[in-house]
């Protein structure tokens, strides 16, 4: 399927390219419409990596999309509830590992969709920006929920009340994304990760992933009893005798994900 506003490389590693560079690959319904696409249908893919095409990583939300006359109202809820929100579930509930590739500014949205992803590699020159406040709005897709969570009630409130640029370095200092690295190693050290997860038993990640994002909902008693049972699902696996198998026999092992 051809598309105008995204690249996507299908493969284990499936790669996908935010392509409006001109507009620092700001959505528009159709951008979404094409990412759903591609996200419902990511074939024997074992990592997803995200990055901009340009510049830029995303600015969020394209203002000229929506059209809004001067003196017009119009209903932001509606664009968040059919657009962003959808967005957000599938990348935080994704079974593969989502890398966000933030090559330059993430802002608005853009910054709340690249840490909807699961691991964030930075450039050191890429900054992120709560830029909601100059426009009397809210962190949305789901900015309110994760900052505080990640950097604390202070740094968040800076952050979303002021629209402060927030450096990569900082970023990851704060706790906010993975790590950054040079400019020009970026990709290199994404693609890496990328192989690294896509080399690794796949029933394994997703339930990593499914334990630490839901983790915030249970007891201590709880997850102690939800970890035995995901050993012993995972325990009973091809890919956990295989795991062990090659490391006896000190070989590489090969993983398939059943």
């Amino acid at each position: 399927m051809a598309y105008e506003t995204i690249i996507f490389e299908p493969g284990p590693v499936a790669r996908i390219t935010l392509n409006r560079p001109d507009r620092l690959n700001s959505f528009t319904v159709q951008m979404h419409n094409e990412l759903r696409a591609v996200l419902d249908n990511l074939g024997k893919a074992r990592v997803v990596v995200i990055t901009g095409a340009g510049r830029g990583f995303c600015a969020g939300q394209d203002l000229n999309d929506r059209a809004v006359a001067p003196g017009k109202a119009v209903d932001l809820g509606d664009t968040v509830e059919q657009c962003w929100n959808p967005l957000v579930k599938t990348l935080t509930s994704l079974r593969q590992p989502v890398i966000a590739q933030v090559n330059g500014v993430a802002a608005g949205a853009g910054a709340n969709i690249a840490l909807a992803c699961d691991i964030v590699v930075a450039a050191r020159s890429a900054k992120f920006i709560q830029s909601f406040s100059a426009l009397g709005l809210i962190p949305d897709s789901g900015g309110s929920w994760v900052l505080p969570r990640l950097v604390g009630q202070a740094r968040a409130l800076g952050l979303a009340l002021t629209g402060e640029p927030l450096p990569a370095d900082k970023a990851a200092e704060w706790g906010l994304i993975w790590k950054t690295v040079e400019d020009e190693a970026l990709e290199g050290e994404v693609d890496a990760i990328a192989d690294r997860l896509a080399s690794l038993p796949p029933l394994g990640l997703a339930a990593i992933k499914s334990l630490i994002r839901t983790t915030g909902g249970r007891t201590l008693e709880q997850e102690l009893d939800l970890e035995r049972d995901e050993m012993r699902r995972l325990g009973f696996t091809d890919d956990y005798r295989e795991g062990v198998a090659a490391f006896l026999e000190k070989r590489p092992p090969t993983f398939t994900g059943r």
